[in-house]
């Protein structure tokens, strides 16, 4: 498995309420797997008094699918609750499971429940499973056979099938923060469990090297604890008690990137990205995309940032752009890095290449600038709703012209307040689409007796 918080669980059954004994050599991310809820990092909506987690570790039978991102406590979760309720515990991977398994496991729940033992069946990457596969699933999660937990990175909207959907709590987990990766860090330092020399002694580690372990994790916890640990086998066998970046570089086998999530070279790297698209530079913006992507920025920012920019600076002059980001924003959520990285590059050079317009930007702010200002008198009266039996005596509604009956479908009257009407926010460039939108907008603004200034 690779969605765990700390390790993975063996995806044979496993003994009521125990998941076999942790060694002194089992890897980092074992050996600090939350053995309780409360010490499970960054889910803190879910894990509240009465919360739906709270009250299946109380073992309240239902069945839940947990959706996030890798790293953050799928597994983990399933692993909490098993042991908390002293449930039988089955693991599946839906890369490998077929029906077959899955009917196993269910006879096997079943047989467990005839002694009186109940069974907590977890299903990774559950989105891999196909319709009949989660067909099968329906009659143990309806008559409550097992306790189902399903973990997935991908939307469960678009990857199971309503009726199991509708028979479950959709419970979504956030990334890790910062702060969360920082307690881990803190874990695997002073936790008995965790890293020592081979004095016995407590490694150190500064302030820049923490943020470094924590922008190269990506929020990936098991990640992150796997470069602590590499780094400490590192500083180890050079008889060193004190992880440096050096050591960090070498554990891991890849630069360093100087890139704090939280400082200014965040700002620098983002600010240049846009500004290098901005410009249509497409080798430049490629380059702060790679710096991004290597030193662990989260790619839904990235996207979030194109989509922004696809309005501000691409706008109108090819209106195709945003549709675009924003199909990039939701392959990123769908698929996660590193495909991710693809999607992204495809994006960066769309915008990067397309023609510039930032008259979308200008349209609004102006017009917000005139609301703020107070201008806006009443909507003329023929615009008003006019649904209700008394709005004619009102005058609302009378006169209207429907803009369907004239040619071109558009109907020449007043639709701006009387203060605003020689108002003109929104003003073409010549640059890309808006050459067409301009002609067009040439000939709307003749009908409705207005004339159009600017390009």
């Amino acid at each position: 498995m690779m969605e765990d918080l700390f390790g993975n669980i063996t995806s044979m059954p496993v003994a009521r309420g125990s998941l076999g004994e942790v060694g002194d050599h089992a890897p980092l991310a074992v050996r600090l797997r939350p053995r309780t809820l409360d010490e499970i990092l960054g889910q803190d909506h879910l894990s509240g008094p009465g919360s739906p987690l709270r009250r299946l570790t109380d073992g309240q039978p239902m069945s839940v699918f947990l959706w996030g991102p890798p790293g953050v406590g799928k597994t983990t979760i399933a692993s909490v609750v098993s042991q908390s309720t002293g449930a039988h515990f089955v693991e599946l991977s839906a890369v490998t499971a077929g029906v077959k398994e899955v009917r196993a496991a269910l006879d096997t729940a079943r047989a467990e429940l005839a002694r009186g033992i109940k069974t907590v069946l977890f299903i990774d990457e559950v989105h891999r499973f196909s319709k009949t596969q989660q067909d099968v699933l329906l009659p143990a999660v309806e008559n409550r056979l097992v306790t189902l937990i399903a973990a997935t990175t991908e939307n469960p909207s678009f990857s199971v099938i309503a009726p199991l959907l509708s028979r479950s709590l959709l419970l979504t987990l956030q990334p890790l923060t910062s702060a969360d990766l920082e307690m881990l860090i803190d874990r695997a330092l002073n936790d008995e469990r965790g890293l020592r020399t081979l004095d016995g002694q407590q490694f150190t580690i500064d302030e820049d090297v923490r943020s470094m372990l924590v922008t190269l994790s990506g929020g990936d916890a098991r990640r992150l604890l796997t470069y602590i640990e590499e780094a400490a086998l590192t500083a180890n066998a050079s008889d060193q008690k004190e992880i440096t970046a050096e050591i960090l570089s070498r554990a891991v086998d890849r630069a360093v990137v100087r890139y704090d999530a939280d400082g200014d070279m965040h700002y620098d790297v983002i600010s240049a990205f846009i500004k290098s698209i901005r410009g249509s530079d497409v080798q430049a913006g490629l380059h702060y995309l790679a710096r991004m992507i290597s030193a662990g920025e989260d790619p839904r920012f990235i996207a979030r940032r194109l989509m922004i920019l696809a309005s501000e600076d691409i706008g109108m002059a090819s209106p195709q752009t945003l549709n675009l980001c924003v199909a990039a924003a939701q392959g990123v959520q769908l698929l996660g890095m590193p495909e991710g990285r693809i999607i992204l590059a495809h994006a960066v050079i769309a915008c990067a290449t397309a023609p510039k317009s930032n008259t979308v930007i200008q349209a609004i702010d102006s017009a917000l600038a005139d609301v703020r200002a107070g201008k806006g008198g009443s909507v003329p009266l023929h615009l008003r709703d006019a649904h209700y039996s008394s709005a004619s005596d009102l005058g609302h509604g009378v006169d209207y012209l429907y803009a369907h009956d004239y040619p071109h479908g558009v109907a020449e009257q007043v639709y701006l307040p009387d203060d605003l009407l020689d108002a003109q926010y929104y003003t073409p460039s010549d640059h890309g689409f808006e050459t067409e939108v301009s002609l067009r907008l040439h000939a709307i603004e003749e009908i409705l007796g207005r004339t159009q200034t600017g390009s």
